[in-house]
């Protein structure tokens, strides 16, 4: 695929066709969130990747193997089908470390080592809360990204899924440290991990797959940033 007709603007939902949709609408967000709603985000993020794999594919033909959104509906079916394994008592951060395990496992390539990673991490922070209210939150989704870098070895600027991950983590921060409720937060760390997501078009490959093609993957926005910006997303309601 050329830069002339490459993949949407990442601040708009793009469909199965690589059409943009228009900004994801907001939705009002309760303050705490328990394993019922994590349950629910997690379904969220199975239908989202199964609505863009396609897409997905398309943008990984560019810069990797050209399986990333076939790899994560595997994923994510997996991980439907431990949610029905898993006890309704189950506890969010119990919930968590177990996607990351099931996506380790399930998903081929780079992208389940790194997305497994990130949800244990999160898992981890969550610890054994029973609700999670904003700070725990944003202490989750930095520990997200920390151990995404850990594992990826990778750091923003590296046309990764980090460039999306952690801008993300750090508007939530700092947004909730202001006093600003959780879900207004949230839809700022969604337009900062589009903004990230949008970056990597104009950066040179570092890691993955992509080093391969060193100046020649300027131009194409890079497939993992993208999926996390959808799975964002999806985690938040959108």
């Amino acid at each position: 695929m050329s830069a002339s007709a490459a993949a949407p603007d990442p601040t708009t939902t793009p469909d199965p066709a690589g059409r943009p949709t228009g900004p994801t609408p907001a939705r009002a967000d309760p303050e705490t969130i328990d394993a019922t709603a994590v349950r629910a985000a997690l379904r969220r993020c199975q239908e989202i990747v199964e609505r863009h794999a396609g897409y997905l594919t398309r943008l990984d033909r560019v810069l990797g193997d050209g399986d990333h959104g076939d790899n994560l509906v595997i994923g994510f079916r997996a991980v439907a089908a431990l949610l029905e394994e898993l006890p309704r008592e189950t506890l969010p951060g119990e919930l968590l470390q177990a996607v990351g395990h099931r996506l380790v496992a399930a998903v081929g390539g780079a992208s389940g080592p790194l997305y497994g990673t990130a949800f244990l991490e999160a898992g981890v922070r969550a610890d054994d809360r029973a609700v999670l209210d904003g700070p725990a939150i944003a202490a989750m989704l930095t520990g997200a990204a920390d151990g995404l870098a850990r594992r990826g070895r990778c750091t923003v600027g590296d046309k990764t899924i980090l460039d999306t991950l952690a801008p993300a983590a750090a508007e939530l921060s700092a947004a909730l440290e202001t006093g600003v409720p959780i879900g207004p937060a949230w839809g700022g760390a969604v337009r900062a991990a589009a903004a990230g997501a949008r970056s990597t078009r104009s950066l040179v490959a570092r890691r993955g797959l992509a080093l391969r093609l060193g100046e020649r993957s300027v131009g194409h926005l890079d497939p993992g940033a993208m999926s996390c910006l959808l799975l964002l997303r999806a985690l938040g309601g959108g």
